[in-house]
C-alpha cells in the first residue's frame, strides 16, 4: 500500500490532531523513500518514528504497517514482518477494506512460507485468492495464484529434502504438493497471457520448469526453461537468463545429454562473470567439471575444478572447498594420478570432519582406502565411527554420487526410462482440496461452538458453601414467593443478560501508532460550542418595531398599550339606536359621508 494516498485523508482531519498526523505521514513518506532506495534499515527507523508520532487516520496507519512488514521481510526479520502484516490485516478488516485485506493476506502468506509455516501460509494465500476473485481484480488474482504455487513448491521441496531423493524419486506426499504447485502456476500463466503481462509469464515459466524438474519430467522442464530464456532475453534480464541456462543444463544432465548440458553451463559461466557474481561463477565451474568428468574429458574437468577450488578458498566457503577436493580426487584417480588423488581425498576428509559432513566423511574414507590399496600402501586403521559410516554408506550410496554415475553409454537407457516414467500431471487434486475444506469447517465449527457455549445462560445457581449461598444469592423459594421474589428474579435476569452482553463485546487489539479521540470533550471544545450556539440564538431573535414619537413620549408597557388601543377600537364600533324611528327619512338620492377611524363610508338613504 502506498503512503501518498493518505495525504488527502490527513489534510481533512480534525484541527487538534492535524499536526501529529502530518508529522506521522511525513516520517512515513521518508521511510518509504529510503526503502525504495534500498536502505531498508534506515526506512524502518523512520517508520517506527512515524508510529511514535501517531495518527488517527486508519488508512495511513495501515500503509505504515504494510511498509514496515515488507521492510522487515527484506531485512530477514520474518517474525517482526509477520507481526506488522497481522496488524495490517486486522486494520483492513476493521475498516472493511477488502482490497487491503487481500494484499495483507498475501504478504502474510509469503512471510509464513519463508518461516516454514506452509499450512498457515496456504490459508492466507487462499483468502487472498478468494477476495481477489470476489472483487474481480485480475492482477491481484494472478499474484495470489503465483503465491499459492510458491507455497506448495516450497512445501514439496522441504519434505523431499529430508530423504535426499533425486528428482522424480520423491514419495507420494511430495509429488502431491508439487502437482498442486504446477496447477496454480499454470493458472497464473494462463491469466498473465490474457493480461499480456510478459514479465509475469517469464516468472511463471521459470517456476513451472523447476517444478517439472523435481517431478522428473525433464522434457517438460526444458520446454518451460526455453520459454523463460526467451522472455529474459527480450527484457535484457541477465540474472534470469543465467538461471534459465543453469536449469537447462541440470535437466539435460538427467537426460544423459552431457554435451548440451556443457554448452548451457558455459553460457551460465559467461553471464556470471558479466554480473561479477563469484559464487555463481564457482557453481558453474563445479557443474562444468562434473559434466566433463561424465564426458571422460578429465583434463578439462580438472581445470574447472581448480577454478572452483580457488574461488571457494577466496570466499572462505569450506563446504565448497571440500566438494572441489572430492571432485579433483575423483578426476585424478580416473587419470591414474593416485598420489594427487590421495592428497585431495585427505583434504576432503579433513574438511568434512570440520564442517560435520558425515556423507562427505564416509566418501573420503572409502576413497582413501581404495587409493592406498592402489598405491600399495598399508591401509590406515579406521575408528569405529568411521567404519560405521563407511559400512552404512556402502550399503546405501549417496544420491549425490548416483546423480553423476551416468555415462554416455547409458544415455539411451536413461532416455527410455524418462519416456516410460513420464506421467501427465493432474490439474487439480480434488481429494486434497476436499480434505482441506473439511478441516477448515471443523475448525470453524469448533470456534463457533465455543462462542455459543459462552453465550448460554445457566439456570442453576451454584455456590461453593451454603452460608454464601443463603446470604449472597436469592434462593429458589424467595424467587417464587411474592413481589419481592419477582423483583429478585428480574434483577437476576437483568444481571445475567448484561453479563452476556459484556461477554459478546469485541475488544479491538492495541494498534501501535493509533491516536483515538478522547472519551469526553475538553473545556475548550465546550466553550467554542457555547459561543457558536449563542451566536446562532442571537441571529434567530426578532427585534421589536420602533415606536414613532419624540423623546417627550414616555415609555409605556407593551401590554398596556395593546389593551388601550383595542379598547378604543371597540368603543368606536358601538352603534347608537335613535329614539324615534319615524323621524328617519329615507331618500335614495341623499348620500351622507361618515368618517370613522380615518376611513370613508358611503351610506345611501332611501324614503318609504
Amino acid at each position: 500500500m502506498s503512503l501518498s494516498a493518505s495525504v488527502d485523508n490527513v489534510s481533512t482531519a480534525d484541527t487538534q490532531s492535524c499536526d501529529s498526523s502530518n508529522m506521522c505521514l511525513e516520517l512515513a513518506l521518508e521511510g518509504e523513500r529510503l526503502c525504495k532506495a534500498g536502505d531498508c534499515r534506515a526506512g524502518v527507523a523512520f517508520f517506527q518514528a512515524a508510529i511514535q508520532a501517531g495518527t488517527d487516520d486508519l488508512r495511513t496507519l495501515s500503509a505504515i504497517y504494510s511498509q514496515l512488514g515488507n521492510a522487515y521481510f527484506y531485512l530477514g526479520d520474518y517474525l517482526k514482518a509477520m507481526q506488522y502484516h497481522k496488524l495490517d490485516l486486522t486494520l483492513a478488516r476493521t475498516m472493511g477494506d477488502k482490497l487491503g485485506e487481500a494484499k495483507s493476506s498475501g504478504n502474510l502468506g509469503n512471510t509464513l512460507k519463508v518461516m516454514g509455516k506452509f499450512d498457515e501460509a496456504m490459508i492466507c494465500c487462499k483468502r487472498h485468492l478468494e477476495i481477489s476473485r470476489e472483487l474481480n481484480d485480475k492482477l491481484s488474482e494472478g499474484r495470489a495464484l503465483y503465491n499459492l504455487g510458491n507455497v506448495y513448491h516450497a512445501k514439496g521441496k522441504h519434505i523431499g529434502r529430508v530423504g535426499q531423493q533425486d528428482p522424480g524419486e520423491f514419495p507420494e506426499d511430495v509429488r502431491e504438493c508439487l502437482q498442486q504447485a504446477v496447477f496454480y502456476y499454470e493458472e497464473n500463466l494462463k491469466l498473465m497471457r490474457e493480461l499480456n503481462d510478459t514479465a509475469a509469464q517469464g516468472r511463471a515459466c521459470g517456476n513451472l520448469g523447476n517444478t517439472y524438474y523435481l517431478l522428473g519430467d525433464f522434457q517438460q522442464a526444458i520446454q518451460y526453461h526455453h520459454e523463460r530464456l526467451k522472455i529474459a532475453r527480450e527484457f535484457g534480464d541477465k540474472a534470469a537468463e543465467r538461471r534459465a541456462y543453469s536449469n537447462l543444463g541440470n535437466s539435460h544432465i538427467f537426460l544423459g545429454e552431457f554435451e548440451k548440458a556443457a554448452e548451457h553451463y558455459k553460457r551460465t559461466l559467461e553471464l556470471a562473470q558479466e554480473l561479477n557474481d563469484k559464487a555463481i561463477e564457482a557453481q558453474a565451474c563445479y557443474s562444468l567439471g562434473n559434466t566433463y568428468t561424465l564426458l571422460r574429458d578429465y583434463p578439462t574437468a580438472i581445470d574447472y575444478h581448480y577454478r572452483h577450488l580457488h574461488i571457494a578458498q577466496n570466499l572462505m566457503d569450506r563446504v565448497g572447498e571440500g566438494r572441489a577436493c572430492w571432485s579433483l580426487g575423483n578426476a585424478h584417480s580416473a587419470m591414474g594420478n593416485h598420489e594427487k588423488a590421495l592428497h585431495f581425498a585427505s583434504q576432503h576428509l579433513e574438511i568434512s570432519k570440520e564442517v560435520g559432513d558425515t556423507v562427505g566423511q564416509a566418501t573420503a574414507q572409502m576413497n582413501i582406502s581404495d587409493l592406498r590399496k592402489a598405491l600399495g600402501l598399508p591401509e590406515g586403521e579406521l575408528s569405529p565411527d568411521s567404519a560405521k559410516l563407511v559400512t552404512s554408506f556402502s550399503a546405501q550410496p549417496s544420491p549425490l554420487l548416483r546423480r553423476y554415475r551416468l555415462t554416455p553409454d547409458a544415455k539411451a537407457r536413461n532416455n527410455a526410462e524418462a519416456a516410460l516414467s513420464h506421467t501427465p500431471v493432474p490439474q487439480h487434486n480434488e481429494q486434497t482440496a476436499n480434505e482441506e475444506e473439511d478441516s477448515f469447517f471443523d475448525l470453524l465449527s469448533r470456534f463457533q461452538s465455543e462462542r455459543m457455549d459462552d453465550q448460554r445462560c445457566s439456570l442453576s445457581i451454584i455456590s461453593e458453601n451454603k452460608e454464601n449461598h443463603s446470604t449472597n444469592s436469592p434462593s429458589l423459594n424467595s424467587i417464587n414467593n411474592g413481589d419481592a421474589g419477582q423483583e429478585d428474579l428480574l434483577d437476576l435476569i437483568v444481571g445475567m443478560q448484561s453479563k452476556r452482553m459484556d461477554e459478546q463485546r469485541v475488544a479491538l487489539p492495541h494498534l501501535p501508532g493509533l491516536c483515538p479521540p478522547a472519551n469526553a470533550p475538553d473545556d475548550g471544545f465546550l466553550e467554542m460550542l457555547m459561543r457558536c450556539q449563542g451566536e446562532r440564538l442571537e441571529d434567530q431573535r426578532s427585534s421589536l418595531p420602533d415606536i414613532v414619537g419624540g423623546s417627550t413620549v414616555p415609555d409605556e408597557d407593551f401590554f398596556s398599550l395593546i389593551m388601550r388601543l383595542q379598547s378604543g377600537r371597540m368603543e368606536d364600533q358601538r352603534a347608537t339606536v335613535p329614539n324615534n324611528l319615524n323621524d328617519i327619512i329615507f331618500d335614495f338620492s341623499s348620500t351622507v359621508v361618515v368618517s370613522s377611524y380615518g376611513a370613508l363610508i358611503l351610506i345611501n338613504y332611501c324614503t318609504f
